[in-house]
């Protein structure tokens, strides 16, 4: 304790952290490129209304943003997106506009021109996990028809690319999808679904086609095979996919790896006759070797660590072949770490870089990698590292404006044993405040976070850094079903949602209590999306906590089952299992809500197409009815996490008003 500290009422300390330096911060950096001193990578921009926009880093250093409002960079496929763009040597950089999802070049120094027709109605044709190669864009197309979603890996090509530039079958041999698959009708064009754009564009080829989902499309260093990850409903991509490959000149295809119960991700050729891919066959997302033409996959460094995360976001690579035959790779378990793998030796060297953890995206020019780093006290950040030296070189933060570190808490990984016996992880956030302290044991917020098959982090977060320089500790749960533990820790929520995840949140407030902590009578606890479902599951079954506050979360079964996105549309028959009233009546909050007795906070976009609002809006008249309080707030034009500066800095002002009122303070 500092003798300048003063006693303060917790959630009440001074504190420079302000809701507009949170609001304001979340770039969400994303995708980073590199080639030779060259970079670029996406952001977001809260003060735009969430736009994104892509930036170049040249090689003196001198950064600038190539896409300018009202142009955005953003993937509709799977509603959660992922890679938006990518670079044309020499030419400038392809991209997908966010208002129309039409794939478009933007020429060194010139205007976006469009690659893809305008479809026959807005948006409904939308592309991601960008690849360019012999002037062509392949590229997953996910197709919208009256309510049918279908998607395929196609190419588009490129200004100036020549007929013979594009793989094709040889003379006399039929073109197209693999025997034994369907393949969907080509798109027609329209003069009318986007004013004020060009409907100019070429009709992208069809390649592969007949399964519901499709990611990493990869070709051969020759040219001639197309890798491929692939999985149908009713699987997430965390519970099976196959990683295939198709001859291009025939189309004949053949399963490499993967399976119904092995997830198989991010493939990447050695040369003609192997890949490189990530499978969690051993239990763990670990990196190995295969023969395109059979053979068992090799390990090239088995350990119970992840290297790779969900795939919640197409076009993210975890690892980066270099030209002096290691990989750069990253690893661990409830964070991952940049090291060098030799995949001869199978040796792996950590590099001593000033960050302790690193989102699960690299990328290489054969010498240099470029990922997002972060620590407790650096905020994520895009970084280049030279292999040879180790230097790294940091290019940009995603937070503008950082508070004096006395003000930020020092992060520390917990386990937590509940009721049941089983371990729980979490990161610790205690209250950090150098001009005031409390008195007693703190009041805490408990974080749950979104997916569920996610998790969290102990990288610097201006978030959490607003409440516990105000003296509200945090801790931020990953429960039984997160990953970063491996499959088995995964698979702790199959048909468990809604039990597993909500006696984890409480044995996480039961032991705050017991350490001495927390206040067990000021114990929140908050969530989105499938965060949001675990706080109002929470509130229902159990009075471990002072209130709830609950982000876009889901309140019943059915109802979302039918009007979420396609990608999620089966995801409940592996969290709880299929349609049946009275197990979903068991679980859901909508159906349990007769047992909350705090107060909550309900905040939802209304554009929000993942988690529609009638699932906020149907638990707040609950509640009301019950006379529970309740405060339900809402945001138009806000879809599913908030992006506009003004709408986080009013969400957040809303939710530490709503903890000072509970804590009664």
């Amino acid at each position: 304790m500092s003798p300048e500290q003063v006693v303060l009422p917790y959630a009440t300390w001074p504190s420079p952290v302000s809701t507009s330096d949170v609001a304001r911060s979340g770039l969400r950096l994303g995708f980073p490129m590199v080639l030779g001193e060259e970079v670029w990578w996406t952001e977001d921009r809260p003060a735009e209304g969430g736009r994104t926009t892509i930036v170049h880093r040249d090689a003196d250093g001198v950064r600038s943003e190539l896409l300018n409002a009202p142009w955005s960079a953003r993937t509709r496929v799977h509603e959660y997106g992922g890679r938006s763009y990518a670079v044309v040597p020499g030419q400038g950089v392809v991209f997908v506009n966010f208002a129309d999802q039409r794939l478009y070049l933007l020429p060194t120094g010139g205007e976006p021109r469009p690659l893809t027709p305008e479809p026959k109605s807005p948006s409904a044709l939308r592309y991601a996990d960008l690849l360019v190669r012999d002037g062509q864009v392949w590229c997953v197309r996910e197709r919208h028809d009256g309510g049918r979603v279908s998607r395929s890996i196609v190419s588009v090509p490129l200004p100036g690319s020549s007929p013979g530039s594009r793989p094709g079958p040889p003379p006399g041999t039929p073109s197209g999808p693999p025997p034994g698959t369907s393949s969907g009708s080509p798109s027609g064009t329209s003069s009318s679904s986007s004013p004020g754009l060009p409907s100019e564009g070429e009709e992208p080829r069809e390649w592969i086609t007949g399964h519901d989902f499709y990611a990493f499309p990869t070709l051969s260093p020759d040219g001639e095979h197309l890798a491929f990850v692939c999985w149908d409903h009713p699987r997430m991509p965390w519970n099976g996919t196959e990683l295939r490959v198709c001859r291009l000149a025939d189309g004949a295809s053949w399963t490499v790896a993967g399976g119904v119960d092995e997830s198989v991700l991010a493939p990447h050729w050695r040369d003609e006759l192997s890949l490189y891919l990530i499978s969690d066959s051993s239990g763990w997302w670990n990196l190995y070797l295969t023969e395109v033409h059979g053979g068992t996959p090799r390990a090239l460094h088995g350990a119970d660590e992840e290297f790779a995360g969900p795939l919640w976001q197409l076009g993210a690579m975890p690892y980066a072949p270099l030209d002096d035959g290691n990989i750069a790779v990253l690893h661990g378990r409830g964070g991952l770490r940049l090291g060098l793998l030799d995949p001869v030796r199978g040796t792996l060297t950590d590099l001593t870089v000033p960050y302790d953890g690193w989102e699960p995206v690299l990328a290489t020019d054969g010498r240099a990698v470029v990922g997002i780093g972060y620590g407790p006290a650096v905020p994520r950040s895009i970084v280049r590292v030279d292999t040879a030296d180790g230097q790294a070189g940091e290019l940009r933060r995603d937070a503008g404006r950082i508070p004096d570190a006395a003000y930020l808490p020092p992060v520390r990984a917990v386990e937590i044993r509940g009721r049941s016996g089983r371990e729980a992880h979490a990161f610790l956030y205690p209250p950090t405040n150098p001009e005031a302290r409390g008195e007693g044991p703190a009041p805490y917020v408990v974080f749950v976070h979104g997916g569920p098959t996610g998790h969290s982090v102990g990288a610097l977060d201006l978030e959490k850094a607003f409440f516990t320089s105000r003296g509200i500790g945090v801790l931020d749960l990953n429960y039984g079903g997160s990953t970063g533990y491996g499959r088995a820790y995964r698979e702790r929520l199959r048909g468990r949602w809604g039990v597993v995840d909500v006696e984890d949140s409480v044995a996480a407030a039961e032991w705050l209590a017991g350490e001495g902590l927390a206040d067990p009578a000021r114990i929140a606890i908050r969530g989105g999306s499938a965060g949001g479902w675990t706080v109002m599951a929470a509130c229902c079954t159990s009075d471990a906590f002072a209130g709830g506050v609950s982000y876009y979360g889901v309140s019943t079964l059915a109802a979302f089952s039918a009007t979420t996105h396609d990608f999620e549309s089966r995801y409940v028959d592996w969290l709880v299992g299929p349609q049946d009233p009275i197990l979903y009546a068991a679980r859901e909050p909508l159906a349990l809500v007769a047992g909350v007795n705090c107060p909550m906070l309900l905040l939802q976009g209304l554009s929000d197409p993942v988690v529609p609002p009638e699932q906020s809006q149907a638990f707040a008249d609950a509640l009301a009815e019950r006379g529970v309080p309740c405060t339900y707030l809402t945001f138009e034009g806000e879809a599913h996490g908030f992006r506009r500066a003004e709408t986080r800095s009013a969400a957040l002002a809303t939710e530490l008003a709503f903890y000072q009122q509970i804590f009664h303070l």
